[in-house]
């Protein structure tokens, strides 16, 4: 389980998730900085994984397959917003 509810301290932006997709390689900074949070636009990158979460905000990503504890990743700057 994570929050629902993350947000980014870098780029005070809330984090998008979602389920059963993974980020294409080819995904970069640029792309998610002109595209987020619109889904239309982040979907070409997007590629089906069942089982798998996708996490973005504005300057990071990340796609998730396995049980992972993201505080143990120090670049990403993502807390919980508060529910």
């Amino acid at each position: 389980r994570t929050c629902d509810q993350l947000r980014c301290t870098a780029c005070d932006f809330r984090v998008s998730l979602f389920n059963d997709y993974v980020w294409d390689q080819s995904c970069d900074y640029l792309f998610f900085r002109n595209n987020m949070p619109e889904l239309s636009k982040l979907r070409p990158k997007m590629i089906r994984k069942k089982g798998a979460r996708a996490y973005a905000c504005q300057c990071s990503w990340r796609s998730i397959d396995e049980l992972t504890d993201l505080q143990t990743e120090q670049q990403l700057r993502w807390v919980c917003g508060k529910h």
